[in-house]
């Protein structure tokens, strides 16, 4: 299990079977560097053309169609001091008579303190004033190369990931992907310091990330769409438009994770996301939808045998 100091001199605006940028082993941790989605690096200027450039792709030894891959998000980290975003809600998040009143799109710059954890806007002056609030780093898009040899635009998403701009993507969570191509060939980008439930505005605060990942490879173990969990819950995504094909691909997703790891029959699978579900919202600004459907870790220990993905100890189920 070795440590892997990366570098990145390419990036990627697509998913897909690129040339491996390095190659590691399960159990290896990489840590690198990302670029804002307009291509901007740490030092906040332009090194590759924008939307969405993945550092990557990484090759995981070993790693074949069929498996699953689990990335744990050891550390995401903005590492400037100033971020961007749009200032206007996308037209089809509205009532169509009320499209005519949104105001003309501006970009957004906004002051990152990293010692005191806040953002602040500075730019444009609006009604607001100087607003802060927390930052909340997370991943926007990130995944493994698609099936079928296929190359695929970083603004949407699907099986294997891609832009799914979910607000629970953040430092301490493990997300899970199918694996399509030797190697999985994991990309990893769009750094956001904050943002809120479905990128409503099409972008958080972008910014450049601090990067650190750690890989297991589960041999043999099938999912038909990511995957994910973190001390209170255990998730599975839907990336699909309509919003209601979301909500069925990561719904059946969940039934199939009940049923397959945890030992429960279709019913009792059913009645336990019947009363115990939660739904969060991801992308909803670009071509693809995203979905979340989670289940409290509490409501799974009466069924825990043991972890399905190899750990040790299973997580903090709460109280």
């Amino acid at each position: 299990m070795a440590t892997h100091r990366f570098t990145p001199t390419h990036y990627h605006t697509t998913l897909g079977p690129h040339e491996p940028a390095l190659r590691i082993a399960d159990g290896d941790t990489v840590i690198t560097t990302t670029v804002d989605a307009g291509g901007g690096d740490a030092s906040g200027e332009p090194v590759t053309p924008g939307g969405n450039p993945q550092t990557g792709p990484f090759y995981i030894e070993g790693a074949e169609p069929g498996d699953t891959l689990a990335v744990h998000l050891d550390r995401l980290a903005p590492n400037r001091d100033e971020g961007f975003s749009k200032t206007v809600i996308a037209p089809w998040i509205v009532d169509p008579w009320d499209v005519t009143n949104l105001p003309e799109e501006k970009r957004a710059r906004w002051r990152i303190d990293r010692e005191a954890g806040t953002a602040t806007l500075i730019e444009p002056e609006t009604k607001l004033g100087a607003w802060s609030l927390p930052l909340a780093p997370m991943l926007g898009c990130f995944g493994v190369a698609p099936p079928g040899r296929q190359a695929i635009s970083t603004a949407t998403s699907g099986p294997y990931g891609g832009n799914m701009d979910y607000a629970g993507f953040v430092e301490g969570t493990t997300v899970y992907f199918p694996v399509f191509e030797p190697g999985a060939l994991f990309h990893v980008g769009d750094g956001h310091a904050a943002q809120g439930d479905g990128e409503i505005v099409g972008t958080g605060i972008e910014i450049s990330f601090d990067v650190q990942f750690t890989v297991r490879l589960h041999k043999g173990m099938k999912i038909g769409w990511p995957r994910g969990e973190n001390d209170e819950f255990i998730f599975t995504v839907g990336n699909a438009r309509p919003l209601d094909q979301c909500v069925q691909h990561a719904s059946s997703e969940m039934l199939r994770w009940l049923q397959e790891e945890y030992g429960l029959d279709p019913r009792g699978a059913s009645l336990l996301m019947g009363m115990a579900v939660k739904y969060d919202l991801g992308n909803v600004f670009d071509p693809a939808y995203t979905m979340v459907c989670k289940i409290p870790r509490r409501a799974l220990k009466p069924f825990w045998n043991e972890d399905p993905f190899g750990k040790e100890e299973p997580g903090n189920f709460g109280s």
